[in-house]
């Protein structure tokens, strides 16, 4: 399997076929983690947790904010990086 990172998306290929992405998008200068995706059969092994993960971290070599709108990331964001789970998400500018 290879992570691979575009300029506004992450994603992973298995024997040739996309099985999982995050997208980021920037919008007024804060990308936002909109979107993750893991194929049915890769559910349950961390795949989504590490591309949120490889997400975060492009976004902070950037030097860019973030902030989720995808309810997974939400939660990761809350769990790994010290946001709130408010409505909208506050999170520490990064």
């Amino acid at each position: 399997m290879e992570y691979i990172t575009e300029k506004n998306r992450i994603y992973l290929v298995k024997d040739g076929k996309e099985v999982a992405e995050v997208t980021f998008p920037e919008r007024d200068g804060v990308y936002v983690i909109n979107h993750t995706y893991v194929d049915d059969q890769l559910r349950g092994q961390g795949i989504a947790a590490e591309l949120v993960r490889r997400a975060v971290e492009e976004i902070e070599h950037r030097g860019g904010q973030y902030k989720a709108t995808c309810s997974y990331a939400q939660l990761w964001l809350a769990r790994n990086r010290g946001c709130e789970l408010t409505s909208p998400l506050s999170c520490p500018i990064q």
